[in-house]
């Protein structure tokens, strides 16, 4: 029986790795399958690991129809054995409810893998629609660390270098690098801890290195 899958888990934790890895797994046993992202750092039609892979794909957008996709290749003669959907956190639910449907009414695997929540802390609604729906949820092994070194568990977004709550909820950026100056917008992992105090990296370093007060006053 054909399922929906859902692998979920924090930025820079290997889900585009995995999704890439997945559709090289079943295309090696001879099955036919297409490939999905939306809003992918690298660009559009593009699905794109931090490990330098990269994969041409279908870019999603807010009107893309999956069910019709799906229903109109198989009748023009198409093969389709399995869907790989990568940033899923970026369909609508209705997409996500079209997947569904693909995997209950054609009998096609879907292996969706996406973030489950931005950097307000609110969960992405296609991530949402899938926790709801999916046969299969997994949470990825490979733990992303905060600057900290604990688990992270949290998206921050930073806009030149400092971190915000607040704005659009999909504005694509790349996970910040510490060493390099800070992008107009870029994203970062964090603990719970660390996010709720909106202490990233850049601020972390820039507190240690400031002078002590005297202490005397």
């Amino acid at each position: 029986m054909a399922e929906l899958h859902f692998f979920t888990g924090t930025m820079d934790s290997g889900k585009s790795t995995l999704a890439l890895q997945t559709n090289h797994n079943h295309a090696a046993r001879g099955r036919a399958g297409r490939i999905f992202t939306a809003n992918d750092r690298a660009g559009q039609a593009q699905i794109s690991s931090r490990l330098g892979l990269t994969h041409e794909a279908l870019e999603v957008g807010p009107d893309f129809d999956f069910w019709r996709y799906v229903v109109e290749s198989l009748t023009h003669g198409g093969r389709i054995d399995y869907l790989i959907c990568d940033e899923a956190q970026f369909y609508t639910r209705d997409q996500v409810d079209q997947l569904a449907k693909v995997v209950d009414e054609l009998q096609i695997d879907v292996f969706a893998f996406g973030i489950l929540t931005d950097f307000r802390t609110a969960l992405f609604e296609g991530s949402q629609r899938l926790v709801e729906l999916a046969d299969r949820m997994n949470v990825l092994q490979v733990e992303a660390l905060c600057w900290c070194g604990k688990r992270a568990t949290h998206n921050a977004r930073t806009e030149n270098g400092a971190m915000v709550v607040e704005g659009e909820v999909i504005v694509v950026g790349d996970v910040d690098d510490a060493s390099t100056a800070p992008a107009d917008v870029a994203y970062e992992v964090l603990c719970r801890q660390h996010h709720r105090r909106r202490l990233t990296a850049a601020r972390a370093k820039a507190v240690s290195l400031a002078p002590e007060p005297l202490p005397f006053g």
